[in-house]
């Protein structure tokens, strides 16, 4: 028969031997996270010897759940923002129409355009979400003002590692003509693309809007196009820069995306 004394001692056990493992497992997702968001790489290109610098767009780590997000930090996203992982939704867009995302921010409005014939699942994936208010009340967490020129927005944790629990395909890859012998393309000003984690096919709910011509890897999903008065919201924002003076960081001018909607046009 079991005491009550090996009964704790065997709890206390247990309880040590889950604590171990989740430290183990945050610093394996620390570690892949800084990895993934190294500092700007600097690329030589031969032809004519000018150098870019292209920031990994990252984001939606597929291995973290929201459920798991929730007891990993003190604060519980929202019910609409904590979608246990599952498989992707079942398409539910017109593939031959064109959908409007309409974000309601702090800075202004902002609407995209996005055309469902070249990016189903993605379209398919933001009216899932936005249906759901998964983006109401998120902020733009990270804008970069050197090298590439993009305000990221879609993560519920505001930190760059939230994401619904499910990820979507790459699609459209091509839109933006053939890469360089750099490697890149150009993302033209107003162009809405997926973030990822740099692995094909793990885009989720991060997305960035580009204020500003950028050569990145043709590897993020183009899936929008940016309203003038949404790109002009955008513009300033980046104006006022990244808190303390970075380059690379939370923005100055705070950006709230207080409603999310997706309608078809």
């Amino acid at each position: 028969m079991v005491t009550s004394d090996q009964r704790r001692r065997q709890l206390a056990r247990e309880k040590y031997a889950r604590q171990q493992q989740r430290r183990q497992e945050n610093r394996r997702k620390a570690k892949q996270r800084n990895v993934v968001i190294a500092a700007a790489l600097a690329v030589v290109l031969a032809a004519g010897g000018a150098v870019y610098a292209s920031v990994a767009l990252t984001g939606d780590d597929p291995s973290k759940g929201s459920d798991s997000a929730a007891s990993d930090t003190p604060s519980t996203p929202a019910p609409s923002q904590s979608e246990s992982a599952g498989p992707e939704p079942k398409m539910a867009v017109d593939t031959k129409a064109t959908y409007a995302m309409a974000l309601t921010t702090n800075q202004g409005a902002v609407t995209i355009t996005m055309d469902a014939a070249k990016t189903p699942r993605t379209v398919n994936s933001f009216k899932h979400l936005a249906d759901k208010k998964y983006f109401d009340g998120t902020k733009c967490h990270r804008l970069t003002t050197q090298g590439i020129f993009v305000l990221q927005c879609g993560d519920p944790k505001g930190d760059g590692t939230g994401g619904p629990g499910y990820t979507i395909p790459d699609e459209n890859l091509g839109a933006l003509g053939k890469a360089g012998a750099d490697g890149s393309v150009t993302f033209p000003a107003g162009t809405v693309a997926m973030a990822n984690t740099g692995q094909p096919g793990s885009g989720g709910s991060q997305f960035f809007l580009v204020y500003k011509d950028t050569k990145l890897p043709p590897t993020y999903t183009p899936f929008g196009k940016i309203d003038a008065a949404g790109l002009k919201a955008v513009q300033d924002v980046a104006k006022d820069g990244v808190e303390g003076g970075a380059t690379d960081g939370a923005p100055k001018k705070a950006v709230t995306i207080a409603k999310a909607t997706v309608t078809k046009k």
